[in-house]
C-alpha cells in the first residue's frame, strides 16, 4: 500500500512540475519574437544563456525564471526569447548566426544577460530594435528580480 501511495505522489509531483515549465513559450526565432511583440505591444525579453555549461545562467532560471511571480509576469508584459550558446546542445546554423549577431549588436560580454529591446515597424516594413536596458543574475529571488525588470521596462 505505502509503495502505490508513493508511486501516485510521484506522478502527481512529477505533472505538476512539468504543467508549470510548459507555461512560458521561449522563442528562439526572433523574426516570429519580433512579430509577436509587436502585434502585442509588449516589449522582448532576450535571455542570453549558456544552457548547458553556465551556472549562473541556470541558477537564474532556477531561482527566479521557473517561479509562478516570474511566469505570471511574463506573460502579462513580455515576450520571451532564448538566444543560447551551447557547449554541448545542437543548434541550427540560422540559430547560432542569429545569436552571435545579437550578440555583437548588443555587446553582450557575460552570461547570463537579459537585454529588454522595444520594436517597432518603419513605413517602409523594416523593423527597428530600440534597446530598453538589461540585467543578468540578482540575488534575492523573483520580487528582487522583476523590481529591476519593471524599471527597465517602464521605458517603453
Amino acid at each position: 500500500m505505502n509503495k502505490k501511495i508513493f508511486i501516485t505522489l510521484l506522478l502527481v509531483f512529477s505533472s505538476l512540475s512539468i504543467q508549470a515549465q510548459e507555461e512560458l513559450t521561449w522563442h528562439t526565432d526572433m523574426s516570429k519574437a519580433t512579430d509577436i511583440s509587436i502585434k502585442e505591444n509588449k516589449p522582448m525579453f532576450l535571455f542570453f544563456t549558456g544552457s548547458d555549461w553556465c551556472g549562473w545562467c541556470i541558477r537564474l532560471q532556477k531561482e527566479v525564471f521557473k517561479t509562478p511571480e516570474f511566469i505570471k509576469w511574463a506573460k502579462e508584459n513580455v515576450v520571451l526569447v532564448e538566444l543560447d550558446f551551447p557547449r554541448k546542445n545542437e543548434q541550427t546554423d540560422a540559430v547560432k548566426m542569429q545569436n552571435a549577431q545579437l550578440q555583437q549588436q548588443l555587446q553582450v560580454r557575460g552570461y547570463p544577460t537579459v537585454w529588454f529591446v522595444s520594436a517597432v515597424k518603419t513605413d517602409e516594413g523594416k523593423v527597428n530594435l530600440t534597446a530598453l536596458g538589461s540585467t543578468g543574475y540578482v540575488a534575492g529571488g523573483p520580487e528582487k528580480w522583476l523590481e529591476g525588470a519593471n524599471q527597465i521596462i517602464k521605458k517603453k
